[in-house]
């Protein structure tokens, strides 16, 4: 093969003229893109890098807020537990104090309720025993248990107070001071000639006496003088015995 100057020299431009168009039409473009495409890279890089320090101040924030949170959580537990303890000391003392006073109240009650009874079963047992007694007078009742009954109510008129005997002077103003003797048995007249004499002693005045039978009295005597009235009966003793009974309310 025989060399050419002018195809050489023809070879060299046409690769001179190649370069000249890569280098025009294909390297420099090629370069600004790889350039273009480093920017944007170097961007991203830095703005991932900026987004995660942010992240990191995030997470820094975030966990300074949880330990902040759970420092604040824990007050406002040891508040809570403390208003908890502070409101049930509270409520037991008022349930103790409660307690107390139901209890007073229920002691008063009881003591009350016992004295009642108490009272009831005396009432009772005055009642009963006023009951028994009437019976056992009525079956020991006799004309020689009221002349003693009478005598013994003859001496009273003796030993009678000033201010009974007083007033019994006042009746001889009157011109017929009645006199009603009432007695469980026919008074014997030597008992009736007794009373006449006393009573005549004591008013001093005209009188009217009237005897009276009345078995009600059960053994005894009862003298009505006015708006006066003396009692030596039976009957009248187991009377006041029943209103002993009464009065124990």
């Amino acid at each position: 093969m025989d060399f050419n100057v002018s195809t050489f020299f023809l070879e060299i431009f046409n690769f001179l003229i190649l370069l000249w168009v890569l280098q025009r039409l294909f390297y420099k473009p090629l370069l600004e893109v790889i350039a273009k495409r480093k920017r944007f890279i170097d961007q991203t890089v830095s703005e991932a890098n900026t987004t995660r320090q942010q992240a990191e101040a995030l997470r820094d924030q975030y966990q300074n807020r949880q330990q902040q949170w759970e420092q604040e959580k824990q007050a406002a537990l040891d508040s809570f537990n403390q208003q908890i303890e502070a409101e049930r000391t509270l409520q037991l003392n008022k349930l103790v104090t409660d307690l107390e006073d139901e209890k007073q109240k229920l002691q008063v009650t009881v003591s009350r309720q016992q004295e009642e009874f108490k009272m009831l079963a005396e009432k009772q047992a005055l009642k009963n025993g006023a009951r028994f007694a009437a019976l056992l007078l009525q079956q020991t009742a006799s004309e020689e248990l009221e002349a003693k009954l009478t005598s013994l109510l003859i001496d009273k008129l003796s030993t009678l107070p000033d201010e009974c005997s007083s007033s019994l002077h006042l009746l001889k103003t009157e011109k017929s001071i009645p006199i009603k003797i009432s007695s469980a048995y026919p008074l014997p007249n030597e008992l009736r000639e007794q009373l006449e004499l006393k009573l005549n002693a004591l008013i001093d005045g005209t009188i009217n006496i009237q005897y009276f039978q009345a078995e009600e009295l059960i053994a005894g005597v009862r003298i009505d003088i006015g708006s006066w009235e003396l009692n030596a009966n039976l009957q009248h003793e187991l009377s006041a015995f029943a209103e002993l009974a009464d009065e124990i309310v």
